[in-house]
Protein backbone atom coordinates (compact mmCIF):
# COMPACT_ATOMS: atom_id res chain seq x y z
CA UNK A 1 0.00 0.00 0.00
CA UNK A 2 1.39 3.40 -0.96
CA UNK A 3 1.50 6.21 1.58
CA UNK A 4 0.82 9.66 0.18
CA UNK A 5 2.51 12.71 1.66
CA UNK A 6 0.11 15.37 2.83
CA UNK A 7 -0.27 18.06 0.15
CA UNK A 8 0.22 21.76 0.65
CA UNK A 9 -3.40 22.82 0.86
CA UNK A 10 -4.67 26.15 -0.37
CA UNK A 11 -6.29 27.85 2.62
CA UNK A 12 -7.27 31.11 0.95
CA UNK A 13 -10.97 31.61 1.75
CA UNK A 14 -11.44 33.38 -1.59
CA UNK A 15 -10.98 30.14 -3.55
CA UNK A 16 -14.30 29.09 -5.06
CA UNK A 17 -15.89 25.68 -4.57
CA UNK A 18 -15.05 23.25 -7.37
CA UNK A 19 -17.86 23.57 -9.96
CA UNK A 20 -20.08 20.51 -10.48
CA UNK A 21 -19.23 20.34 -14.19
CA UNK A 22 -15.50 20.22 -13.49
CA UNK A 23 -15.96 17.71 -10.67
CA UNK A 24 -17.97 15.47 -12.99
CA UNK A 25 -15.29 15.63 -15.67
CA UNK A 26 -12.49 14.88 -13.22
CA UNK A 27 -14.46 12.01 -11.70
CA UNK A 28 -14.78 10.40 -15.13
CA UNK A 29 -11.03 10.72 -15.62
CA UNK A 30 -10.14 9.19 -12.26
CA UNK A 31 -12.72 6.44 -12.72
CA UNK A 32 -11.18 5.57 -16.06
CA UNK A 33 -7.79 5.18 -14.37
CA UNK A 34 -9.11 2.90 -11.62
CA UNK A 35 -7.73 -0.14 -13.46
CA UNK A 36 -3.97 -0.82 -13.13
CA UNK A 37 -3.74 -2.33 -16.61
CA UNK A 38 -5.29 0.82 -18.03
CA UNK A 39 -2.80 2.98 -16.13
CA UNK A 40 0.10 0.93 -17.47
CA UNK A 41 -1.32 1.16 -20.97
CA UNK A 42 -1.68 4.95 -20.80
CA UNK A 43 1.87 5.26 -19.49
CA UNK A 44 3.18 3.13 -22.34
CA UNK A 45 1.34 5.20 -24.94
CA UNK A 46 2.41 8.51 -23.36
CA UNK A 47 6.09 7.55 -23.62
CA UNK A 48 5.74 6.97 -27.36
CA UNK A 49 4.64 10.30 -28.88
CA UNK A 50 4.74 8.91 -32.43
CA UNK A 51 2.14 6.30 -31.52
CA UNK A 52 2.06 2.56 -30.95
CA UNK A 53 -0.12 -0.19 -32.41
CA UNK A 54 -2.57 -2.27 -30.40
CA UNK A 55 -0.49 -5.35 -31.24
CA UNK A 56 2.68 -3.74 -29.91
CA UNK A 57 0.86 -2.69 -26.74
CA UNK A 58 -0.40 -6.22 -26.19
CA UNK A 59 3.11 -7.62 -26.55
CA UNK A 60 4.67 -4.98 -24.28
CA UNK A 61 2.09 -5.41 -21.51
CA UNK A 62 1.73 -9.17 -21.82
CA UNK A 63 -2.05 -9.14 -22.29
CA UNK A 64 -4.31 -10.15 -25.14
CA UNK A 65 -5.22 -7.80 -27.98
CA UNK A 66 -8.96 -7.91 -27.16
CA UNK A 67 -8.15 -6.72 -23.62
CA UNK A 68 -5.92 -3.95 -24.96
CA UNK A 69 -8.60 -2.86 -27.42
CA UNK A 70 -11.16 -2.69 -24.59
CA UNK A 71 -8.93 -0.49 -22.44
CA UNK A 72 -7.97 1.72 -25.39
CA UNK A 73 -11.67 2.37 -26.06
CA UNK A 74 -12.20 3.39 -22.44
CA UNK A 75 -9.20 5.75 -22.53
CA UNK A 76 -10.37 7.24 -25.83
CA UNK A 77 -13.87 7.87 -24.44
CA UNK A 78 -12.52 10.32 -21.85
CA UNK A 79 -9.99 11.82 -24.25
CA UNK A 80 -6.73 10.42 -22.85
CA UNK A 81 -5.75 8.79 -26.15
CA UNK A 82 -6.52 9.10 -29.83
CA UNK A 83 -6.91 6.20 -32.24
CA UNK A 84 -6.45 6.01 -36.00
CA UNK A 85 -6.00 3.35 -38.66
CA UNK A 86 -2.71 2.84 -40.51
CA UNK A 87 -3.48 0.28 -43.19
CA UNK A 88 -4.49 -2.81 -41.19
CA UNK A 89 -3.11 -1.64 -37.84
CA UNK A 90 -4.82 0.39 -35.15
CA UNK A 91 -2.43 3.08 -33.89
CA UNK A 92 -2.86 4.66 -30.46
CA UNK A 93 -1.38 8.07 -29.56
CA UNK A 94 -1.60 10.10 -26.39
CA UNK A 95 -3.79 13.20 -26.43
CA UNK A 96 -1.22 15.94 -25.63
CA UNK A 97 -3.83 17.86 -23.63
CA UNK A 98 -3.99 14.90 -21.24
CA UNK A 99 -0.36 15.48 -20.21
CA UNK A 100 -1.26 18.82 -18.64
CA UNK A 101 -4.98 18.43 -18.02
CA UNK A 102 -4.60 15.42 -15.74
CA UNK A 103 -2.03 16.99 -13.36
CA UNK A 104 -4.13 20.16 -13.31
CA UNK A 105 -7.17 18.11 -12.33
CA UNK A 106 -5.31 16.60 -9.39
CA UNK A 107 -4.19 20.04 -8.23
CA UNK A 108 -7.71 21.43 -8.61
CA UNK A 109 -9.29 18.62 -6.59
CA UNK A 110 -6.71 18.70 -3.79
CA UNK A 111 -6.43 22.49 -3.63
CA UNK A 112 -2.70 22.10 -3.97
CA UNK A 113 -0.42 24.98 -4.88
CA UNK A 114 2.76 23.58 -6.41
CA UNK A 115 6.06 24.99 -5.15
CA UNK A 116 6.95 28.27 -6.84
CA UNK A 117 10.75 28.33 -7.22
CA UNK A 118 12.47 31.42 -8.49
CA UNK A 119 13.97 29.76 -11.52
CA UNK A 120 16.20 26.87 -12.65
CA UNK A 121 19.51 26.70 -10.78
CA UNK A 122 21.21 24.06 -12.96
CA UNK A 123 22.17 26.39 -15.81
CA UNK A 124 25.20 25.17 -17.83
CA UNK A 125 28.43 27.14 -17.43
CA UNK A 126 28.88 27.52 -21.20
CA UNK A 127 25.62 29.46 -21.71
CA UNK A 128 25.76 33.25 -21.29
CA UNK A 129 22.70 35.51 -21.30
CA UNK A 130 22.88 39.22 -22.08
CA UNK A 131 20.64 42.02 -23.32
CA UNK A 132 19.68 41.99 -27.00
CA UNK A 133 21.54 44.54 -29.15
CA UNK A 134 20.99 45.93 -32.65
CA UNK A 135 23.56 43.47 -34.01
CA UNK A 136 21.48 40.47 -32.82
CA UNK A 137 18.28 41.10 -34.76
CA UNK A 138 19.10 39.02 -37.85
CA UNK A 139 19.84 35.88 -35.88
CA UNK A 140 16.89 36.50 -33.52
CA UNK A 141 14.53 36.65 -36.50
CA UNK A 142 16.09 33.50 -37.94
CA UNK A 143 15.54 31.63 -34.68
CA UNK A 144 11.97 32.94 -34.58
CA UNK A 145 11.47 31.59 -38.10
CA UNK A 146 12.79 28.18 -37.03
CA UNK A 147 10.24 28.11 -34.23
CA UNK A 148 7.42 28.96 -36.61
CA UNK A 149 8.46 26.09 -38.88
CA UNK A 150 8.03 23.53 -36.08
CA UNK A 151 4.30 24.34 -35.80
CA UNK A 152 4.57 23.68 -32.06
CA UNK A 153 5.82 27.11 -30.95
CA UNK A 154 3.33 29.74 -32.13
CA UNK A 155 0.22 30.45 -34.17
CA UNK A 156 2.31 32.82 -36.29
CA UNK A 157 2.92 31.59 -39.83
CA UNK A 158 5.21 34.42 -40.91
CA UNK A 159 8.10 35.91 -39.00
CA UNK A 160 7.25 39.35 -37.62
CA UNK A 161 9.41 42.23 -38.76
CA UNK A 162 11.97 43.85 -36.52
CA UNK A 163 9.84 47.00 -36.42
CA UNK A 164 6.87 44.98 -35.19
CA UNK A 165 8.87 43.30 -32.45
CA UNK A 166 10.53 46.58 -31.45
CA UNK A 167 7.03 47.89 -30.84
CA UNK A 168 5.72 44.72 -29.17
CA UNK A 169 8.57 43.65 -26.89
CA UNK A 170 9.38 45.56 -23.72
CA UNK A 171 12.69 47.35 -24.26
CA UNK A 172 14.31 46.33 -20.96
CA UNK A 173 13.27 42.68 -21.21
CA UNK A 174 14.86 41.38 -24.41
CA UNK A 175 17.54 38.76 -23.93
CA UNK A 176 19.79 36.56 -26.03
CA UNK A 177 21.75 33.47 -25.01
CA UNK A 178 25.22 32.73 -26.35
CA UNK A 179 27.44 29.66 -26.53
CA UNK A 180 31.04 30.39 -27.52
CA UNK A 181 30.01 33.83 -28.76
CA UNK A 182 27.19 32.54 -30.99
CA UNK A 183 23.59 33.58 -30.32
CA UNK A 184 21.59 30.38 -29.82
CA UNK A 185 18.32 31.64 -28.33
CA UNK A 186 16.28 34.62 -27.22
CA UNK A 187 13.62 35.57 -24.71
CA UNK A 188 11.32 38.57 -24.46
CA UNK A 189 8.44 40.01 -22.47
CA UNK A 190 5.38 41.64 -24.04
CA UNK A 191 2.70 43.61 -22.18
CA UNK A 192 -0.70 41.91 -22.10
CA UNK A 193 -2.57 45.20 -22.09
CA UNK A 194 -1.99 48.93 -22.35
CA UNK A 195 -4.27 49.55 -19.34
CA UNK A 196 -2.44 50.85 -16.29
CA UNK A 197 -3.95 48.23 -13.96
CA UNK A 198 -2.23 45.51 -16.03
CA UNK A 199 1.17 47.20 -16.01
CA UNK A 200 2.62 44.40 -13.87
CA UNK A 201 1.44 41.57 -16.14
CA UNK A 202 3.50 40.39 -19.12
CA UNK A 203 3.58 37.51 -21.58
CA UNK A 204 6.79 35.53 -22.01
CA UNK A 205 8.44 34.15 -25.13
CA UNK A 206 11.47 31.83 -25.16
CA UNK A 207 13.00 30.42 -28.37
CA UNK A 208 16.07 28.21 -28.85
CA UNK A 209 17.76 27.55 -32.18
CA UNK A 210 17.80 24.16 -33.90
CA UNK A 211 20.57 21.90 -32.67
CA UNK A 212 20.89 23.64 -29.31
CA UNK A 213 17.71 22.42 -27.65
CA UNK A 214 18.30 20.27 -24.59
CA UNK A 215 21.57 22.02 -23.69
CA UNK A 216 20.16 24.30 -21.02
CA UNK A 217 19.78 27.37 -23.21
CA UNK A 218 16.10 27.71 -22.35
CA UNK A 219 16.87 27.36 -18.63
CA UNK A 220 19.45 30.13 -18.80
CA UNK A 221 17.08 32.43 -20.68
CA UNK A 222 14.04 31.88 -18.48
CA UNK A 223 16.14 32.28 -15.32
CA UNK A 224 17.36 35.70 -16.47
CA UNK A 225 13.87 36.62 -17.67
CA UNK A 226 12.16 35.75 -14.38
CA UNK A 227 14.74 37.41 -12.14
CA UNK A 228 14.66 40.61 -14.22
CA UNK A 229 10.84 40.63 -14.21
CA UNK A 230 10.75 40.23 -10.42
CA UNK A 231 13.24 43.04 -9.97
CA UNK A 232 11.24 45.29 -12.29
CA UNK A 233 8.06 44.78 -10.27
CA UNK A 234 6.08 42.48 -12.55
CA UNK A 235 3.64 40.54 -10.41
CA UNK A 236 2.41 38.06 -13.03
CA UNK A 237 4.04 36.39 -16.01
CA UNK A 238 1.94 34.26 -18.33
CA UNK A 239 2.34 32.23 -21.49
CA UNK A 240 0.35 29.90 -23.73
CA UNK A 241 1.97 26.79 -25.16
CA UNK A 242 0.76 24.00 -27.40
CA UNK A 243 0.17 20.79 -25.38
CA UNK A 244 2.56 19.03 -27.77
CA UNK A 245 5.36 21.30 -26.54
CA UNK A 246 6.04 19.24 -23.44
CA UNK A 247 9.63 20.46 -23.15
CA UNK A 248 8.43 24.07 -23.11
CA UNK A 249 5.81 23.31 -20.47
CA UNK A 250 8.38 21.57 -18.28
CA UNK A 251 10.76 24.51 -18.70
CA UNK A 252 8.14 26.97 -17.47
CA UNK A 253 7.18 24.71 -14.56
CA UNK A 254 10.86 24.74 -13.53
CA UNK A 255 10.66 28.54 -13.31
CA UNK A 256 7.63 28.58 -11.03
CA UNK A 257 4.85 28.71 -13.62
CA UNK A 258 1.77 26.62 -12.90
CA UNK A 259 -0.73 25.22 -15.34
CA UNK A 260 -4.05 27.04 -15.12
CA UNK A 261 -5.80 24.89 -17.70
CA UNK A 262 -6.16 23.89 -21.31
CA UNK A 263 -7.89 26.29 -23.70
CA UNK A 264 -9.78 23.96 -26.00
CA UNK A 265 -9.71 24.75 -29.75
CA UNK A 266 -8.64 28.32 -29.09
CA UNK A 267 -7.52 29.10 -32.66
CA UNK A 268 -6.65 27.54 -35.99
CA UNK A 269 -3.19 26.87 -37.40
CA UNK A 270 -2.93 25.68 -40.99
CA UNK A 271 -6.68 25.14 -41.03
CA UNK A 272 -6.69 22.90 -37.95
CA UNK A 273 -8.07 23.80 -34.52
CA UNK A 274 -5.40 23.72 -31.82
CA UNK A 275 -5.50 23.73 -28.04
CA UNK A 276 -3.15 25.72 -25.82
CA UNK A 277 -2.03 25.29 -22.24
CA UNK A 278 -2.26 28.49 -20.19
CA UNK A 279 0.53 28.87 -17.62
CA UNK A 280 1.08 31.62 -15.07
CA UNK A 281 3.73 32.64 -12.59
CA UNK A 282 2.96 34.91 -9.65
CA UNK A 283 5.99 36.73 -8.28
CA UNK A 284 6.74 36.02 -4.62
CA UNK A 285 8.15 39.54 -4.41
CA UNK A 286 4.75 41.09 -5.17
Amino acid sequence: MTSLDMPVVRTDHRVNTLPIAEATTYASWFSCLADPTRVRLLHHVATRPAGITVGELAEALGVGQPTVSHHVRKLAEVGFVKVHKDRTSTVVTVNPACCTGLPHAADAVMGVLPPQPCCPDDVPDDVTVRALTDADWDVVLRIYDEGIATRTATFETETPTRDTLETTWLAEHRWVAEIEGEVVGWAALSPVSDHDHHRGVAETSVYVTDGMRGRGVGKALIRTQVIAADQAGFWTLQTSLFPENRAGIALHHSAGFRTLGVRDRIAQLDGRWRDTVLLERRSAAN
